[in-house]
Parts: C-alpha cells; sequence; structure tokens
C-alpha cells in the first residue's frame, strides 16, 4: 500500500494526515512526489492530486470549487479530512496499543471529534492561512514546519537527489512527533474516561464536603465539578512521592479560582512554618494560591481538611 503526498516543503497538515494513515495501514510505503502518474498509482493520496474522494483515497482540498467545512464552519486541509474519515479507527488502534483498552466505537468517534476540536481544526486553520494555532513561532505548525530544510541545510546537503532524500527523513521526523502527539492525546482521554467510575465511587467524608481518592494520579477534577457539588475539598494518596495532598476544586476547567480556597495563614509556608500554623507535625508545604498543600500522613492530611473547612465556615459566617 502506497501513500503519497507532494514533495518539497512539508506542513503540518499533511504530515499529520500521513501520520494517522500510517497508524492505521502500518506497512505502507510513504512517497513524496508531485507526479501524476505517481499520484494517481497510489493508494492514497495525501494533500496533492486536486481530489476529495475518500472512497477512493483521495484527500486533498486545493481543487477549485472545494468547499470542504466542518459544521463550525472551520474549513478542512488534509488533517481534517483524513482524521475525519480514519480519525476514529486511529484512536481506536493507539487506545489498544498504548492503555490495553479496548474502546467502544462510540468512545472512539468522541475522542477523534475532541482530539479535531482541540488539535487537528488548528492545523488546518493554519494551512488554509486562516489563523494561527498558537501566537509566536511554537504552535504546533511552525514546529512542524521547523523540520523542513532551509537553504543551508540545501547548501550542505545538495540538491536534487540529495536534498529529496534529506526532506524526507525531516518529513519522518516530523511524523513521528506528531505521532507522538496522538498517542498522548488519546492516552489522557482514555485515562479520564476509565477514571470517571473510580471517582464516582471513591470515600466520602465530612458530611460529603470532601472526596479522598486513594490514587492521586486518577483525574478526578472534571467530574467532580459537574457531579458533586457539595465537594469543597478533594484529598488524594500520592502513591509516587508517598505524601498526601488536599486540593481545592476549580470551579471550571479555564479558571484559577476555587469552589473554596485553602485558609490564607498556609500560604507559601513549608515544613516547621506549615506545621506550627496547622499544628500537623508531618505538614510538607501550601501551595502560595491556595489550591493544594500535603502532609506525609493519611491523619495529617484529615487534620488539614477539617481545619480548611472550618476556616470557611468561619469565612461563611461573618
Amino acid at each position: 500500500m502506497v501513500i503519497v503526498t507532494h514533495s518539497g516543503k512539508f506542513h503540518a497538515d499533511d504530515a499529520w494526515a500521513v501520520a494517522a494513515l500510517k497508524i492505521v495501514f502500518p506497512q505502507s510505503e510513504v512517497v513524496r512526489t508531485r507526479d501524476p502518474a505517481q499520484v494517481e498509482a497510489a493508494d492514497f493520496a495525501v494533500d496533492v492530486g486536486g481530489i476529495w474522494d475518500p472512497a477512493t483515497g483521495r484527500f486533498d482540498h486545493h481543487q477549485k470549487g472545494f468547499a470542504g467545512a466542518r459544521q463550525s464552519g472551520v474549513p478542512y486541509a488534509s488533517a481534517g479530512l483524513v482524521w475525519k474519515e480514519y480519525g476514529a479507527r486511529c484512536v481506536s488502534i493507539l487506545a489498544e496499543t498504548h492503555t490495553g483498552h479496548r474502546l467502544s466505537d462510540n468512545s472512539a468517534a468522541e475522542m477523534a471529534y475532541a482530539i479535531d476540536a482541540d488539535v487537528v481544526q488548528y492545523l488546518d486553520l493554519s494551512d488554509v492561512g486562516a489563523a494561527k494555532n498558537a501566537p509566536g513561532g511554537y504552535g504546533l505548525s511552525a514546529v512542524v514546519s521547523g523540520f523542513n530544510p532551509n537553504w543551508l541545510d540545501e547548501q550542505r546537503v545538495g540538491y536534487g537527489e540529495a536534498d529529496a532524500a534529506y526532506r524526507l527523513s525531516q518529513f519522518h521526523r516530523a511524523a513521528e512527533l506528531l505521532t507522538d502527539i496522538m498517542i498522548n492525546a488519546v492516552k489522557y482521554r482514555v485515562g479520564a474516561l476509565l477514571s470517571v467510575q473510580q471517582v464516582r465511587q471513591a470515600e466520602v467524608l465530612e458530611d460529603g464536603r470532601v472526596l479522598f481518592l486513594q490514587n492521586g494520579a486518577v483525574p478526578w477534577s472534571q467530574v467532580v465539578r459537574k457531579e458533586m457539588p457539595k465537594v469543597l475539598f478533594v484529598i488524594s494518596h500520592n502513591i509516587a512521592e508517598q505524601r498526601y495532598m488536599i486540593h481545592a476544586i476549580p470551579v471550571s476547567s479555564e479558571s484559577f479560582a476555587a469552589r473554596a480556597d485553602l485558609p490564607g495563614e498556609w500560604a507559601g509556608l513549608r515544613d516547621a512554618e506549615l506545621a506550627a500554623v496547622t499544628g500537623v507535625h508531618d505538614a510538607g508545604f501550601c501551595h502560595n494560591g491556595r489550591f493544594i498543600a500535603a502532609a506525609k500522613s493519611y491523619e495529617g492530611i484529615r487534620t488539614m481538611a477539617t481545619l480548611a473547612l472550618q476556616a470557611v465556615d468561619r469565612q461563611s459566617a461573618a
């Protein structure tokens, strides 16, 4: 099976599209060319060939009259066209390979849609000149573009076949980077999916105002925000560091504001200073932002949670 994309300078949209196809069809060969005969003979033509027809493996958006766009109005480039067709399959493969979890078709489709919204649409927007995906030179599209040889590379490597071989190797490096980004995006979402039931079943303390998670690595914020309005603090066991944490609950994923802050007198204190204020001998630290603190023992963190709730109650009564 052959995947053809255009030769010359590459962009994030064609590199992402090829990376996704390589996950679904790992034995395929990637050829970079503009030769019409090679393009026509290929199993997949990405960002070249002037045809959009998923049934025949054609994923170009440069042809006159192309009007492909998401329901949101964001136009498609080759990354989005391939992801629209193969994103769910790609997600399923990565989930099983890198987490050992087999997703339902609906879950894979939902994750693919979310990754399009978070990443892929911005690659397309950048490619069609509609927007950058981040300010400055460190958006993902700009990072991928930086893998292209510049004139100094061309002068050093040479032109013709030598330049084409070097550019192909750089294209593969960019595609590998994007593959890692896909893997991380899928692993994060699978982890979030599997964590929901654990958070829902976690022990509730202090008349429902504190939730205890036995594994602090489990993502909890979204479930607590949406389903547990009474919870003011989460305490958790950081197994890797062998300590216990207390967390404030952010009011939204975009905000640092919390349902309740840890006591003001704890802010920025560590070790003996924090122990003196709290009476908890193994207290470790409290962040200056008052959204997280630590103690070495479960008993210590429980005491800190009780003190934090008392401070909230005093403030409410004032």
